[in-house]
C-alpha cells in the first residue's frame, strides 16, 4: 500500500516505538510482559482496533489485534514478541528510548519493540484509510520468545488459523524463509573427589570433560562442516559454558559442558543427541573411569522442539514479502541466511502456517549494549507490512 504514509505520521510511529521501549519486559521484571501487553491492548482499543488479551502463564498474556475482512481472502498473521533480553551492562539508558542521530536507542528497539510498532501502525493506517480487506489480519504479540517461547507455543496449540505469517525479527531489508533448528544440551561429566595432595585417588571430571571436548572437536566438527543448506547455512555447534570443581585443592568430582547446537534439514533432534552419545559411549568403552550423560536443557523450550524453519520459496507469503520489500526499496531483496532461531519455526512446524521472517533493523544490534533502530527503517517497514497485507489478504479499491 504505497500511500499508507498519508494515514499516520512519523512522529506518531516514533512515539509508539518509544512508549514500548520504555516498558521493561525482560525476565527479571515482575510479571514480565504484563505491562507491555496491557499497553498494546489499550492502544489498539483507543485506535478503534479490535483487540484481546489471552492469559498464558500467571499474569503474562499474549495480546491479539484484528483487522477483519469479508472472508473472501487469506488470513495473515503478523507475529512479534513482547519480551526482551535483560539490559545487562548497557552503555545507554536501556529504557530511555532516546531519539538521536535518526535512531531510537534502548533495549528492544530492534528486538523487537520497533518492529511491533510498525506492525501495529500498519493496521491502524489501513483502518484509517478505510480500506476494505478481503482476508483477515491478526497481530499476535507473544510472551517468552527469548527463552521458552511460551506465547507462540500457546498460539499454535490454540489452533489460531492463518494462511501465512510474518515474524518481525530484524532483517534489514532482507527476508528469511529458513533458519536452523536449536537445541541446548548439557553434558554432565562425573568424577570422584579426592584431596589435591593425592589426586591419584580421585577421578578428575574436568580432565575427563577436556578430553570429551577435544574428541568432539576431532570427530564431530569435520562432519558439521560438510552439512549445508542453501536457505539457512551450515550446521554448527558452540561450547557455551563449562563449569566444574569446588576449589583448587580438591579433585573435581563433576564438570558440566553446555552446548548450543544449530541443525539443518537432514538432521533431527534425535540424530543430534545421538552423535554426542556415540562419542560418550566410545569413550566409556575405552576408559573405565569415564562417565557422562546428556541432558536436554529445560530452559530452551516448553514442550515443543525448536525445529528448523523451511518455508517453500514458491509459497504465496514468500512472494508477498519479497515483492513488498522490492517495491518499497526499488531493488531486489536478498534472502538472509544468518538468522538465529525464531518463533517462525513453531508457527510453520506446529501451526502449519507458512512463515517468513522480516522486520526493520539489523540483527547485529540485537541484545547489544547500545541497541538501536533507524527511524527510516521503521517508516519503510510500515509501508512494507501494508503492502504485504494488500498482496496477501487482498484489498478492495
Amino acid at each position: 500500500m504505497k500511500d499508507i504514509h498519508k494515514h499516520y505520521t512519523q512522529d506518531e510511529l516514533v512515539q509508539l516505538a518509544q512508549s514500548l521501549i520504555k516498558i521493561p519486559s525482560h525476565k527479571d521484571v515482575p510479571n514480565r510482559e504484563k505491562e507491555a501487553a496491557d499497553f498494546i491492548f489499550q492502544y489498539c482499543k483507543d485506535q478503534g482496533i479490535e483487540a484481546e488479551k489471552i492469559p498464558v502463564e500467571g499474569e503474562r498474556s499474549n495480546v491479539l489485534a484484528f483487522l477483519k475482512g469479508d472472508g473472501t481472502g487469506k488470513t495473515l498473521m503478523l507475529n512479534g514478541h513482547l519480551d526482551t533480553v535483560p539490559p545487562y551492562n548497557m552503555t545507554i539508558d536501556p529504557f530511555g528510548a532516546e531519539l538521536k542521530d535518526g535512531r531510537i536507542w534502548g533495549r528492544g528497539a530492534v528486538d523487537m519493540k520497533g518492529p511491533i510498532a510498525c506492525m501495529l501502525m500498519a493496521l491502524i493506517a489501513l483502518k484509517r484509510a478505510g480500506k476494505k480487506l478481503k482476508g483477515n489480519v491478526v497481530f499476535t504479540g507473544v510472551i517468552g520468545e527469548e527463552e521458552r517461547s511460551e506465547g507462540t507455543e500457546h498460539l499454535v496449540k490454540s489452533k489460531l488459523h492463518a494462511d501465512g505469517a510474518v515474524v518481525g525479527e530484524p532483517s534489514h531489508y532482507e527476508y528469511a524463509i529458513g533458519h536452523r533448528g536449536l537445541e541446548w544440551l548439557e553434558i554432565s561429566v562425573k568424577g570422584k573427589a579426592a584431596h589435591g595432595g593425592v589426586p591419584h585417588l580421585g577421578i578428575n571430571a574436568i580432565e575427563k570433560a577436556a578430553a570429551l571436548i577435544e574428541r568432539i572437536r576431532k570427530e564431530l566438527y569435520p562432519k558439521l562442516k560438510e552439512r549445508y543448506n542453501e536457505y539457512m547455512g551450515p550446521s554448527v555447534m558452540n561450547f557455551g559454558v563449562i563449569s566444574g570443581g569446588n576449589q583448587p585443592s580438591t579433585v573435581a568430582d563433576a564438570c558440566s559442558i553446555k552446548i548450543d547446537r544449530r541443525y539443518i534439514p537432514g538432521e533431527t533432534v534425535e540424530s543430534v543427541i545421538q552423535e554426542y552419545q556415540d562419542i560418550i559411549d566410545a569413550m566409556k568403552s575405552e576408559d573405565d573411569d569415564f562417565d557422562a550423560e546428556i541432558i536436554r536443557m529445560p530452559n530452551n523450550m516448553l514442550t515443543l522442539d525448536h525445529l528448523y524453519l523451511m518455508t517453500p520459496p514458491e509459497d504465496p507469503i514468500v512472494f508477498a514479502v519479497k515483492d513488498s520489500i522490492r517495491e518499497t526499496i526499488e531493488k531486489e531483496p536478498e534472502i538472509t541466511r544468518k538468522r538465529g532461531w525464531t518463533d517462525a519455526a513453531l508457527l510453520a512446524n506446529y501451526g502449519n502456517i507458512p512463515t517468513v521472517v522480516f522486520g526493520p533493523g539489523e540483527i547485529s544490534s540485537s541484545h547489544t549494549k547500545d541497541e538501536s533502530v533507524s527511524v527510516e527503517e521503521l517508516v519503510d517497514a510500515v509501508e512494507i507490512y501494508g503492502r504485504i497485507i494488500e498482496k496477501f489478504c487482498g484489498i478492495y479499491e
